[in-house]
């Protein structure tokens, strides 16, 4: 019973977001007991906390595209979209356009990218994100970028991994902009 109330929010959200869960259905019918942990960190995931729509996705869709550029930044895209974000914010965070974002996402865009690449600036870019969102911010950004990055590696190993592709924004296909090197520009902090 259990199996089959999962397996249906999983077409369910297949459904919404067009969204393969392939993966998540071999998981739950292999081992339930292993899906039960695995949506236990869904939760963790998709914590928000009081963090705008913005930077939280700014966070989240960079961290994803630092790992994967397939369907799975497709999602998070389709997510932030849905959440409110125009279609020219979500390509200036795909394509890290600094300057065509808010002071605000750009500066998580600059700080996610730093923290991936285990950049000692991280640290200036995070006392500016507790000036602005507190620990609770800090936290939430966190959260995002940790656990972003923990579904491509979880498709990869399973053997669901899929090569780069162009992710839409509507009518619009974009070429996600992956680099292991930190994210610069005007908004940059000294």
């Amino acid at each position: 019973m259990l199996r089959y109330m999962f397996n249906k929010m999983l077409l369910a959200m297949q459904q919404r977001y067009a969204y393969d869960v392939g993966y998540q259905q071999d998981i739950l019918h292999s081992d339930l007991a292993a899906f039960l942990k695995f949506s236990g960190f869904q939760t963790m995931a998709s914590h928000r906390g009081a963090l705008p729509a913005g930077p939280l996705y700014a966070a989240r869709i960079r961290a994803i595209i630092f790992d994967d550029c397939g369907p799975c930044s497709q999602l998070v895209v389709n997510m932030a979209l849905e959440a409110g974000l125009s279609q020219a914010v979500v390509r200036a965070i795909i394509e890290q356009d600094l300057a065509a974002l808010p002071a605000d996402m750009a500066l998580v865009v600059q700080f996610t990218e730093r923290v991936l690449a285990h950049d000692p600036q991280a640290d200036t870019l995070r006392d500016n994100i507790l000036a602005l969102w507190g620990s609770k911010g800090l936290i939430t950004l966190s959260f995002a970028i940790s656990a972003y990055r923990v579904y491509p590696a979880l498709k990869y190993s399973l053997g669901y991994g899929r090569a780069c592709s162009r992710i839409q924004l509507n009518d619009l296909s974009v070429v996600p902009q992956r680099s292991k090197t930190p994210a610069s520009g005007a908004n940059d902090a000294e």
